[in-house]
């Protein structure tokens, strides 16, 4: 009897030995590292995608979203409110290595969620967009507009940002 309860207290101090020194390892490691968030991907010319929000497990399930508009239509603002969408600094960094010092990020807050150009002289680019819990969105990209629309249900939110006769400008509607 004394001799099992030896190698069980032997093995358990091995044990308890192995975990903490390989926890201390990985902690050591770790512990330098910064965590740096997920950057936005830039979209071609003419793509599009759609990005879907996942409500939390707890949340009620809501309704599939209605079939998106083909990515050749151009958008025709049938909305009831558009309104000239007046800007909130974004913090976020350029996304591309080649911009000047005129350009601006401008993140633009939405019901269906958030949207951040970087706006230039002549022309802008789509940084990110993010879906409110609950919303879908899609965007489309050509060479002198983007489109962003976010949609919940019969609810849509679309942001333009066009630049085809001027300098960048954004409008947000919503029907």
């Amino acid at each position: 009897m004394r001799r099992g309860l030896v190698h069980v207290l032997a093995w358990l101090f091995a044990t308890g030995a192995a975990v903490t020194l390989s926890w201390w390892g990985v902690h050591t490691v770790l512990a330098g590292t910064a965590y740096d968030p997920p950057r936005a991907l830039p979209l071609a010319v003419g793509e599009a995608t759609t990005q879907e929000s996942r409500p939390l497990p707890s949340a009620p399930g809501r309704p599939s979203p209605t079939r998106p508009p083909s990515p050749s239509s151009t958008p025709t603002p049938s909305s009831t409110a558009i309104t000239s969408a007046t800007p909130t600094p974004s913090t976020a960094p350029s996304s591309s290595p080649s911009s000047t010092a005129s350009d601006k990020v401008r993140g633009y807050d939405t019901d269906g969620g958030r949207v951040v150009f970087e706006l230039g002289r002549t022309s802008a680019s789509l940084v990110s967009a993010t879906p409110g819990p609950g919303w879908s969105m899609q965007t489309w990209k050509t060479e002198t507009w983007i489109r962003v629309e976010f949609t919940s249900g019969a609810d849509r939110v679309s942001v333009f940002c066009t630049w085809h006769d001027g300098p960048p400008r954004v409008e947000i509607g919503t029907y």
